[in-house]
């Protein structure tokens, strides 16, 4: 049986679905990538204290804003930036 793994981080998942929808609820991110809604909250404080992600409170609601000026973390990465990343992975809906 073939080990259970992707490319992605659970970081970079969530990364992807606040770039895809950055009204999105946590617990709408959480049924994406596949965690729970503490999980998505903990990448999202991580993501921000980072600064790859802004989020504004809107009403009740957030709204995410994803950095994508920022290198990656990884120096095997660093040459690349969060944008690159996102128009190969999440590129913008038509």
């Amino acid at each position: 049986m073939a080990a259970d793994w992707t490319f992605l981080s659970n970081h970079g998942h969530v990364l992807v679905a606040l770039s895809r929808d950055p009204h999105a609820r946590v617990r709408e991110v959480a049924e994406r990538v596949g965690i729970t809604e503490r999980a998505v909250q903990l990448i999202v404080r991580d993501l921000e204290e980072a600064g790859y992600v802004e989020r504004e409170r809107v009403g009740r609601r957030n709204t995410y804003r994803v950095a994508t000026g920022l290198p990656f973390r990884h120096p095997l990465e660093a040459h690349v930036q969060v944008s690159a990343f996102l128009d190969l992975v999440a590129p913008p809906r038509s």
